[in-house]
């Protein structure tokens, strides 16, 4: 975007775009310092993480997901992050991400905002480095000052590639 926004909507607009572009910051933020229980609460009660395995999937149901995570599953997930004897922790993964491209989508309503950002996630472990690309789409409902997921599907690029074990969230 060049040049100076001259209407009040303009203005709003990219105000509500900065506002989205902070929340999904935070989250990656809370992946990174592994505060796991805090990345879960961003999450509506009824909220789903999805991460297909394959490009272009329509739908988890049908075929195998990488993940497909309700709150319930999201609870089981921090649990084995948390427990001291699981070996794709030992030692604990350690993550960065960068997030960019945020874009709304039109045809969000008052109820929820859609987002569209491209994110690179650094994972480290056991003196080996992995490196996910990708992109990810939001449904983020208004909550207070702030947003809540609603949805989140993360399309790695290399996503019907050979990854062995995935703990972390992207």
């Amino acid at each position: 975007m060049s040049g100076v926004v001259s209407s009040a909507g303009g203005v709003e607009a990219l105000l509500r775009l900065r506002r989205v572009e902070e929340f999904l910051f935070h989250e990656a933020r809370l992946i990174d310092e592994r505060r796991f229980e805090d990345w879960r609460d961003l999450y509506t009660e009824d909220g789903i993480y999805w991460v297909p395995s394959e490009p272009g999937q329509d739908n988890p149901v049908d075929r195998l997901s990488i993940f497909y995570e309700n709150r319930e599953l999201m609870d089981v997930r921090i649990r084995q992050l948390r427990h001291n004897a699981f070996w794709a922790q030992i030692p604990p993964v350690r993550t960065r991400h960068v997030i960019g491209n945020v874009m709304l989508e039109d045809g969000g309503d008052d109820a929820e905002v859609r987002a569209r950002s491209s994110f690179v996630m650094l994972e480290y472990r056991d003196d080996r480095r992995r490196v996910f690309g990708g992109e990810a789409r939001h449904r983020l409902r208004p909550d207070g000052d702030g947003f809540r997921i609603a949805f989140k599907r993360v399309d790695i690029v290399d996503c019907d590639g050979t990854h062995g074990f995935m703990s972390v969230p992207f």
